[in-house]
């Protein structure tokens, strides 16, 4: 059986220092020991998890074959995310049906032990706001809905894990309610919502707030809003788009101090990740990539998505917030697992548990990823 040996292990709940660890032939964690002796300065931790995705290396998930989405998968694989949840945009009803079923049918094919693994799907829209709409477009919202979430949830094959909808529309109690009782996580966002109409959601079941600061009705002294109770709440978990461009770094200190471990980082990557600059597809929407800034092609001031991936909104936290790593990487771990109630298998690394590492340096790049006991081929390139 083989032995990973590190200078430190970053695990959920703490670090274990000079681990040796032990692997069986299926890429199993059958052993963690420690061993004085090891001369290693390799820092492993979690692979990450990326909840809010649309795409990546050129391919949307909505409209992605399978092949297609091998690619995409592959790529993030390459860059420390072992498992995502792919992401909608809103779309004609039809589309996101077939969309939906595409999702599922992955989801439900063995992932290959070079590919990040596609755990469930994140339904971004179509139950948004108008005033906080961002890049869906305004004439395919719809209001919440339980009878269309549940189209949405059998063409998923009950595979939906993540919801976000605006807690201040006509109906949103309710679908939050419904959602929340079927294990389907709700998370706020594209809302004009007050903090009263936020605190409702809550009451009815909402768990998280999606891309925290974004598409959200502006903190004031006398309406803190959505945001003022997203930032109150300390048990409420809040993504964040961490690449410099949607969230200024002071906030992105002040997001972490209030949020702890209920901080997530998300990457709301869309097809031209890891590509160059140019024109690209977000679902059917045109989008324009320039100096790593994501925009409507027709309405340039609107951001539509990002191009970055999860190991360098790890690397961005700590530089803007001067964090540890180990705290980083639990913002793009573990605490996304714990939110979709998988703390005990994805977020953690035990006895029993896949072999799923990433291999940092001392100097905190990250240098490999292991997935099932395997260290993948090609070279990570943090950054890029």
């Amino acid at each position: 059986m083989p032995i990973l040996t590190a200078r430190t292990l970053i695990t959920a709940i703490g670090s274990v220092a000079y681990p040796a660890i032990t692997i069986d032939d299926a890429g199993f964690i059958t052993d963690i020991s420690t061993d004085a002796s090891i001369r290693s300065e390799s820092i492993l931790t979690p692979t990450f998890l990326d909840i809010h995705i649309h795409g990546a290396a050129g391919h949307d998930v909505m409209l992605a074959s399978p092949a297609e989405l091998g690619t995409l998968q592959r790529f993030l694989a390459r860059r420390g995310t072992a498992h995502y949840l792919p992401t909608t945009v809103t779309a004609p009803i039809d589309e996101t049906l077939r969309a939906l079923e595409s999702l599922a049918d992955a989801i439900e094919r063995p992932t290959p032990a070079n590919q990040a693994t596609p755990i469930g799907i994140h339904l971004e829209g179509p139950f948004l706001s108008h005033a906080k709409r961002g890049a869906h477009p305004g004439n395919l919202l719809q209001p919440p809905s339980i009878a269309l979430f549940d189209r949405f949830q059998q063409a998923a094959r009950g595979h939906i894990r993540l919801l976000t909808l605006a807690p201040e529309l006509p109906g949103a109690p309710d679908l939050t309610r419904h959602a929340s009782q079927s294990g389907v996580r709700v998370s706020l966002g594209h809302s004009n919502a007050t903090a009263a109409e936020a605190e409702a959601a809550l009451a009815a079941g909402a768990s998280s707030a999606t891309h925290t600061f974004n598409a959200m009705r502006p903190l004031d002294h006398r309406e803190p809003g959505m945001l003022g109770t997203v930032l109150d709440r300390p048990n409420l978990y809040a993504e964040l788009i961490c690449d410099g461009i949607h969230v200024a770094p002071l906030l992105v200190r002040l997001w972490l101090r209030l949020k702890a471990d209920h901080a997530i980082l998300v990457t709301d990557g869309m097809s031209a990740t890891g590509m160059p600059d140019g024109a690209y597809l977000l679902g059917a929407l045109a989008v324009t990539v320039r100096d790593r800034r994501c925009t409507l092609t027709k309405s340039p001031e609107t951001l539509a998505g990002s191009v970055l991936t999860l190991d360098q909104a790890v690397a961005n936290l700590q530089q803007f917030t001067g964090c540890s790593l180990e705290t980083a990487v639990r913002c793009a771990s573990s605490h996304p697992a714990a939110l979709l109630g998988l703390a005990d298998t994805l977020g953690s690394l035990r006895e029993g548990q896949p072999a799923n590492f990433n291999q940092y340096s001392a100097s905190g790049r990250l240098e490999a990823t292991w997935i099932q006991g395997r260290q993948l081929q090609g070279k990570q390139i943090q950054g890029k």
